[in-house]
């Protein structure tokens, strides 16, 4: 709905009905850096309204069939299919992203995790033995939890949350969701669509606002067992101190500082490409980008000869820009951070050899105040360094080179996260090898970010805590129980 001097005014969407906010808070178009959106700023009574709207909604949500909550769940992915112009137009504006990416990769995934999670439901399987000897059978039940918190990020808005949503609806839970504040749009527009899909209300509750605010209310209240979140360290453990008291059931995926392993032998014809998009798609906000790249040193200088080049040919523009590459990082204070390090590795001496400070950005007069830098590469730059510890979650990527197979798993292994790592060979038995060593959650032989639903995605280390996936969203969305029946 518009607001006053025309700004899109965004509502809470709770028990099937959109509801006003007594107080607003402002979000920016990160390609001009002009405010063109209020989203409300919830609290605790806003929270309270979710929770009892969530606990009157589930016991008829819960008691309908898998193929019941399934057709919804199908019957919602057509709609959003139906507006995927309009959400992918909303994301980008949002986000920074550009449209293009939102076009063919965010609003299809948000559709697929709809369809995949329909699909799956009703494939899983119980347990059950037998002790003959003492005239018993066990068989297992899963029912679902309740109430599921469900906190999502700025970078990946609609895919993100929808990856939430799907499988705790469809196991036949009610959600209380909590988009970020910096990008909420597209989860508003989602609301619209659930009444035609047949969500009915209070399977469904979305709650803007800030994490001490709305994320503290909604982690900490004793009728909320499970919490989802996709997003930073600090607030994960916030969530943990705060859900403690009440022994909650906790899903955290977390940062990454990953490793890209590039060898000798590796077919730098595909390895280049797709290593320029692994460190900057997305503006390098992505969770799973390539924040370091190991090269062997027989093939360093030529790597980075071609790489740099490579990089310069990724275009930043405004993203509706058909033919930009990388949009706006997604706010101000977030674009300073991150050129922050760029200082921090000048001031230690190391090269940056393209981007920022380097290369001119040349961007319409009316986007001058946008949020984007050039992707940027860094050299000469030690192990130690804050660049290469750190998670700066944007478009700079350091390249470094190593002697030894064994010496490349043990600096890719010294960091705190373990999200995800690629590893470039044409040697299959060094591929398994140095995959099954390095410490992630996930590795990418000769490729990128090809993902399957069906398979645990999460990391190790200060990655975060559980796995997502057909099965491991089941299982952590719902709760087992045995039972023993003497016959």
């Amino acid at each position: 709905m518009a607001g006053r001097g025309g700004l899109l005014m965004l509502e809470n969407f709770i028990g099937g009905k959109f509801l006003p906010c007594s107080s607003y808070l402002d979000s920016y178009d990160p390609s001009t850096g002009e405010v063109y959106c209020r989203v409300p700023n919830s609290g605790k009574e806003e929270v309270e309204a979710a929770v009892e709207a969530a606990r009157a909604a589930f016991p008829g949500w819960s008691s309908r069939s898998p193929q019941e909550r399934s057709q919804v769940l199908q019957r919602l992915a057509d709609l959003l299919e139906q507006s995927l112009e309009e959400l992918a137009q909303a994301e980008s504006k949002d986000q920074g992203k550009t449209v293009t990416l939102a076009r063919t990769m965010d609003i299809p995934r948000a559709v697929q995790n709809f369809r995949f999670f329909a699909s799956s439901i009703l494939h899983h399987t119980s347990e059950c033995t037998q002790m003959d000897h003492l005239g018993c059978l066990h068989y297992t039940v899963r029912a679902p939890a309740g109430i599921a918190a469900l906190i999502s990020p700025w970078n990946l808005p609609l895919y993100l949350l929808t990856w939430k949503i799907a499988p705790a609806i469809a196991a036949g839970n009610t959600v209380i969701a909590k988009p970020s504040e910096l990008t909420s749009v597209t989860a508003w527009m989602m609301c619209r669509l659930l009444e035609k899909a047949g969500v009915p209300p209070g399977v469904v509750n979305i709650v803007f606002g800030t994490g001490p605010r709305v994320g503290e209310a909604l982690v900490s209240h004793p009728e909320v067992p499970l919490i989802s979140f996709t997003g930073s360290q600090p607030t994960a453990e916030r969530i943990t101190q705060l859900s403690a008291p009440h022994c909650k059931k906790l899903s955290l995926e977390l940062g990454g500082k990953n490793p890209a392993i590039i060898f000798e032998d590796a077919n730098l014809a595909e390895c280049i490409p797709t290593t320029v998009r692994s460190s900057f798609a997305n503006q390098g906000e992505i969770c799973l980008c390539t924040s370091r790249i190991f090269v062997q040193k027989s093939i360093y200088s030529e790597f980075l000869k071609r790489f740099v080049e490579a990089t310069r040919m990724w275009k930043v523009g405004i993203p509706s820009d058909p033919s930009a590459d990388m949009g706006a990082l997604i706010s101000k204070a977030h674009l300073e951070k991150v050129r922050s390090y760029i200082k921090k590795a000048c001031m230690e001496g190391a090269q940056i050899l393209c981007g920022e400070g380097v290369d001119k950005l040349n961007l319409p007069p009316r986007n001058q105040a946008g949020y984007f830098m050039l992707p940027t590469v860094i050299t000469d730059v030690k192990d130690e360094s804050c660049c290469m510890k750190e998670e700066i979650f944007g478009p700079v990527t350091c390249v470094v080179p190593f002697d030894s197979e064994e010496e490349v798993i043990q600096r890719a292994n010294n960091v705190k996260y373990g999200l995800a790592a690629t590893v470039w060979s044409g040697n299959v038995g060094r591929v398994h090898r140095v995959a099954k060593k390095l410490q992630s959650g996930l590795v990418w032989t000769n490729c990128w970010l090809i993902r399957e639903l069906n398979l645990p995605f999460g990391g190790m280390k200060s990655s975060g805590v559980g796995r997502e996936g057909a099965k491991d969203s089941y299982e952590f969305f719902t709760e087992v129980k045995t039972i023993t029946v003497k016959h």
